[in-house]
């Protein structure tokens, strides 16, 4: 009985964190763009670079502690509330707050099609990691495995995104996901132990981009 309700959870997040899942991820760069436009991001290796820092020290550790929190706290309404203020006060430009928020509405509409009382606990405004976290708990998915198959789409976004903008050609945008699996793996082990006050980054070059990509002036992506 167990490998068939671990078996649903497996198909349940990957369906939730596929490309075809309507959140509209792949509109957003979070900053990448800019950094490229910047010289900050040149080429493959830069990007991997790029993406390490943000996990280990950035907006998707970030991310990944508040994933845990909402996990943990999945069936408490009122906590899923704090949890989704805080997280949208995180939001270091306006952009990242609306990319956040959206994706968060959007995943919660979406997983809808799996009813579940937990869709009535979230707040009508959720951060997309907090609506992940409460959902993934709500069906029993484990919180290491729901982290890392998170943190692996975010990867994987950017990598795309990577793509599109020049910096990577495909193969080199899979040895990317290959380098970056066992970071991916040591940050959502270390994430799913994480509380509240190991929030915090330094990943400062990164903030600056997504604040100066809202005045850029062409643009492929919304962040």
């Amino acid at each position: 009985m167990s490998e068939n309700v671990d078996t649903k959870a497996l198909l349940r997040l990957m369906a939730w964190l596929s490309p075809a899942f309507p959140i509209g991820g792949f509109a957003y760069s979070g900053g990448l763009e800019r950094a490229v436009h910047d010289g900050l991001v040149k080429d493959a290796a830069g990007l991997g670079a790029w993406l390490s820092s943000l996990l280990r020290h950035g907006s998707l550790w970030n991310d990944a502690v508040l994933f845990g929190e909402a996990w943990r706290r999945f069936g408490d309404e009122a906590g899923l509330k704090d949890i989704a203020e805080l997280g949208l006060a995180l939001a270091g430009s306006a952009e990242r707050y609306t990319e956040t928020l959206s994706l968060g509405k959007a995943f919660a509409a979406a997983a809808s099609a799996w009813p579940h009382p937990v869709l009535d606990h979230l707040p009508p405004a959720v951060p997309f990691p907090v609506a992940v976290g409460a959902v993934a708990a709500a069906h029993g998915v484990a919180a290491a495995s729901a982290l890392a198959a998170y943190l692996h789409a975010a990867v994987s976004q950017s990598v795309s995104a990577g793509i599109r903008l020049g910096v990577s050609g495909q193969t080199e945008g899979v040895g990317i996901l290959a380098d970056i699996e066992d970071l991916v793996t040591e940050m959502a082990e270390k994430a799913s132990r994480a509380r509240l006050d190991d929030l915090g980054g330094a990943a400062v070059q990164a903030e600056i981009a997504s604040l100066r990509h809202e005045t850029q002036h062409s643009r492929l992506f919304r962040s």
